[in-house]
């Protein structure tokens, strides 16, 4: 039982791996997962476009996140990914997760999430993860 215990505490202390990628550029970069089934760097690909969109207007914020997908695999694809907004100080200001399913081969797929930042202004986005897995 105790070494249960151990065994259960050494492996939820381990993997504190706090980094995070930047949203697409140009040259994406992504960690190797269990399950993937293309190689991490083409899935993250696949997500061509993810950005804020100030909609505010009259005084009142109205800020979202928007997305584009394209499936460039020869399967089905489900798409899962989180995210974080950074401000300029590194404070995290915003984060969520987002899921887009059943995009066909070449398929293009687009999405929105309101938020509930008070400003663009210095806000960076980060994908702290991403995985893109076959439908079923």
């Amino acid at each position: 039982m105790i070494v249960i215990l151990i065994v259960v505490l050494v492996a939820t202390m381990g993997g504190d791996d706090e980094s995070t990628t930047p949203v697409p550029t140009g040259s994406p970069t992504s960690q190797t997962a269990r399950g993937q089934t293309q190689e991490a760097e083409g899935e993250r690909a696949d997500l061509t476009s993810f950005r804020l969109d100030d909609r505010s207007q009259a005084g009142i914020t109205d800020i979202w996140v928007v997305w584009t997908i394209k499936n460039s695999s020869s399967e089905e694809s489900d798409y899962s990914w989180e995210w974080e907004a950074v401000d300029a100080s590194g404070t995290r200001v915003a984060n969520g997760s987002e899921l887009e399913t059943n995009v066909q081969p070449g398929q293009t797929a687009r999405g929105e999430t309101f938020t509930t930042l008070k400003t663009v202004e210095g806000v960076k986005l980060n994908i702290t993860s991403f995985n893109r897995t076959a439908s079923y």
